[in-house]
């Protein structure tokens, strides 16, 4: 089992890269917070120890290097809300796809958006808890799989819907794997510490303006029986993340949508996790010569 509590992965004053565990300010729970770490020495996956030193944290980076992450899964419809809201079916089986190493990215990094996702209106955000595992994981059962997740972080998912829906020829992978379209963290806390993942409160905010507000209650395939289904004749490996779906108010439900702008500040939230703040971004146009 993990040692740590609340894994980051951050830049130092001194200018290198550290794994550490995070010291929580009094008072304060939302580890983005956080201006010192005790440094974590190791395999995070295995044998590693929470040592006395500790360092001042100048950026939180996405929790994870991205040679540890293995693969990016993502459920769509996962909240009985969500899915009432854009008018579909509740799903029999987990609807699943996946994001590229390339879509993650830190949790106040900005969201760039590229000249395709700049044609039309439908930029989206979905707040999400992710799950981490951390050993390899095969045909596990619900009542183990909790024992195979690292941890948990939140993320955003975000999405653009024109993308998604109409020009994918019937996936939703283009829509959602652009360049740094997946931040998150701002760090990993253990299942010891964060306990049971139903039940959370998980919030987006655009601009200050609370968007969505649910709790992980409502997802419809809970983190242990979707790590279990997935588990099903496919390996899960060490690093792998987990997106386990949006609650209601994303913008492509609202009449008119909110959809996103160049400018915008996204927040995405979970209790006892803390917050991403990601800026969007609309990447100009390189000029001729």
């Amino acid at each position: 089992m993990p040692t740590f509590s609340r894994l980051v992965r951050f830049l130092a004053n001194d200018g290198k890269i550290y794994y550490g565990d995070a010291i929580l300010p009094k008072g304060i729970n939302d580890i983005a917070k956080i201006t010192q770490a005790r440094i974590v020495k190791g395999d995070i996956f295995g044998k590693h120890d929470v040592t006395n030193q500790v360092a001042d944290v100048k950026t939180l980076l996405a929790p994870l290097d991205s040679k540890d992450v293995g693969s990016v899964r993502c459920l769509g419809l996962n909240y009985a809300k969500h899915a009432k809201e854009t008018k579909m079916s509740l799903p029999t089986y987990p609807i699943l796809f996946h994001k590229p190493p390339t879509a993650l990215t830190g949790p106040s990094s900005p969201i760039p958006i590229p000249l395709p996702a700049q044609e039309t209106p439908g930029l989206d955000y979905e707040c999400e808890l992710v799950a981490i595992i951390s050993k390899p994981t095969l045909n596990v059962s619900p009542a183990d799989a909790l024992s195979h997740v690292l941890g948990y972080s939140v993320g955003n998912d975000v999405s653009h819907r024109e993308w998604q829906l109409n020009r994918g020829g019937g996936q939703w992978a283009l829509g959602k794997c652009f360049d740094g379209w997946a931040p998150w963290g701002p760090g990993i806390v253990s299942g010891e510490v964060l306990g049971d993942p139903t039940g959370l409160r998980i919030s987006t905010k655009v601009n200050g303006e609370l968007r969505q507000q649910g709790e992980t209650g409502d997802l419809i395939f809970g983190v242990a029986e979707t790590v279990s289904k997935l588990s099903r004749g496919t390996t899960l490996l060490p690093g792998d993340l987990i997106f386990t779906g949006t609650p209601e108010g994303v913008a492509m439900g609202m009449n008119p949508p909110k959809w996103l702008k160049d400018g915008d500040v996204v927040e995405v939230s979970l209790e006892g996790v803390g917050t991403c703040t990601n800026k969007v971004e609309f990447v100009k146009e390189k000029a001729k010569l």
